[in-house]
């Protein structure tokens, strides 16, 4: 779907990727809807937006409250007159910790954004946009999300949750006009960790900086997704880490697996 005069809604839009997303889609000419729990994070977005600022509408909600999510479509259409496509961005990573030592209330927070904040953006979402002529549904997954991350295992499977979902919900939907594209980010620099609440230790910085994978610029992730958006892809793998060790898992996974765990083992309390 092209994204040029399509409305279009952006989840975690005040930070990292999701607002790199919501100026890249101002940039091709869509009206955007930027939704995230920070109403700061938002106005700092409208500031970097410019002259677009008239195409973009922010909306401060939490996307694990189910009733709220519910109530967003027909704001945003009362807005802007329709919705073309969603992009559930919002997420947050847990402590790097193993499960043993994670604690259940972290694990529900992770699960509940992660996973249900997707859920609930795409139920509230789907029936305005079997409405439409054309429509899109992005839902990002991470690396993470088909490879087993040590200290970031309940992260992992909230992503792989949501891989799942979205290529499910891509079958069911084979036979309307809604598009459905699942993504898979690598190693991106952004702010994550403080966004999520994770400190990272002097040793684990030390052992980032000795590890040979280099973060993509958030804004050339957002440039890769939403070409692959305007291409109707199926999968998107962004950055060349992510894109190596999609091929390496399929070859051997406990290779792969062996080989992540080397790169992330410093990151881990001893």
């Amino acid at each position: 779907m092209q994204v040029q005069n399509k409305v279009i809604v952006v989840s975690g839009g005040g930070n990292g990727i999701g607002r790199e997303l919501v100026l890249n889609l101002l940039a091709k000419g869509a009206t955007v809807a930027a939704v995230d729990i920070s109403e700061t994070a938002l106005q700092e977005t409208v500031k970097l937006a410019g002259n677009k600022e008239h195409d973009l509408s922010t909306h401060v909600v939490n996307i694990t409250d189910r009733d709220a999510v519910a109530t967003l479509p027909e704001r945003i259409i009362s807005k802007h007159g329709a919705v073309d496509g969603i992009i559930n961005c919002a997420g947050i990573i847990q402590p790097f910790v193993r499960i043993k030592d994670l604690d259940f209330a972290a694990i529900e927070r992770v699960m509940n954004i992660n996973f249900y904040g997707t859920l609930y953006m795409t139920k509230a979402f789907l029936p305005h946009l079997l409405k439409r002529p054309e429509a899109h549904i992005t839902n990002i997954s991470s690396m993470g999300g088909f490879l087993p991350v040590p200290g970031q295992t309940i992260y992992g499977a909230s992503k792989a949750a949501v891989k799942l979902l979205t290529e499910g919900l891509h079958s069911e939907l084979l036979n309307t006009h809604v598009r459905v594209t699942v993504v898979f980010p690598g190693a991106i620099g952004t702010n994550i960790a403080a966004n999520s609440g994770v400190s990272i230790s002097a040793r684990s910085e030390s052992g980032n900086r000795q590890r040979s994978i280099k973060a993509l610029a958030p804004s050339k992730a957002a440039q890769i997704i939403i070409d692959g958006i305007e291409q109707n892809r199926y999968r998107i793998l962004v950055g060349s880490d992510s894109a190596f060790m999609d091929f390496i898992y399929r070859v051997s996974p406990s290779r792969a697996a062996k080989f992540i765990f080397n790169q992330m083992q410093s990151l881990l309390p001893e």
